[in-house]
Formats: structure tokens, C-alpha cells, sequence
């Protein structure tokens, strides 16, 4: 599946790195603390997070995160957005809990486990 396919499905408005939304989703990740996504999540993840900082996307582009999922509508601030465009990290938005966005994910296919 690919970033736009989970876009589409989920109804998430996509907010930088709009070229990357081709890319292959290969998993997914949800955790709002920055060290654990660090230490568990694989590249090629989609991430769901509530966190909005910059450091998000240190972590994703460490990680080599296909893309972040920032849920219950909370948006990114300008410097977060900027940096994002600069390392090429799709940020996506959804208005929905983060509960309901892993669900939703994990009913098209998209796993933790690999």
C-alpha cells in the first residue's frame, strides 16, 4: 500500500513532502515517545503519533519512516512543517483518535509485525 492509498482511505489531508505520498507503506508504528519509535519502529513504517515538535522528524528520517500520521486534528507548527519539507517526511493529518486511525490501518493490511 502506498501513503496515498492510506490518504485516500482515511481521509488525511496531506501537509508536506506531497512527491513522497508514492511510497510504499511496509508497516506502521504508533507511539508518542520519541525513544521508543527510535528503538522500534523499521523504516518504511507509517507512524501515528499526537506529537507535533520537530524532533518528529529528526526521528522519521533517522528511521527512514515513510510517513507521519498526526491524529486527533492537531497540527503541525511552521518551523515543524518547514523541516519536514527540507528531510522530505510526508506529514498527514487526521482528525481521528489515534485508536481509530491504528484500527483503520490495520484493516487494510498495514501491521506492526514484520
Amino acid at each position: 500500500m502506498t501513503l496515498q492509498e492510506a490518504v485516500d482511505r482515511l481521509e488525511m489531508k496531506p501537509l508536506s513532502a506531497l512527491a513522497k505520498l508514492s511510497a510504499e507503506v511496509s508497516g506502521g508504528y504508533v507511539s508518542d515517545l520519541l525513544s521508543d519509535v527510535m528503538a522500534n519502529a523499521k523504516a518504511g513504517d507509517i507512524w501515528v503519533t499526537l506529537q507535533t515538535h520537530q524532533n518528529i522528524v529528526a526521528v522519521a528520517s533517522l528511521k527512514e519512516i515513510a510517513g507521519i500520521v498526526l491524529i486527533g486534528g492537531r497540527e503541525p507548527d511552521k518551523g515543524t512543517l518547514a523541516k519536514a519539507e527540507e528531510e522530505k517526511i510526508p506529514l498527514l493529518l487526521s482528525g481521528l483518535p489515534a485508536f481509530e486511525v491504528v484500527g483503520k490501518l490495520y484493516q487494510m493490511g498495514i501491521s506492526g509485525k514484520r
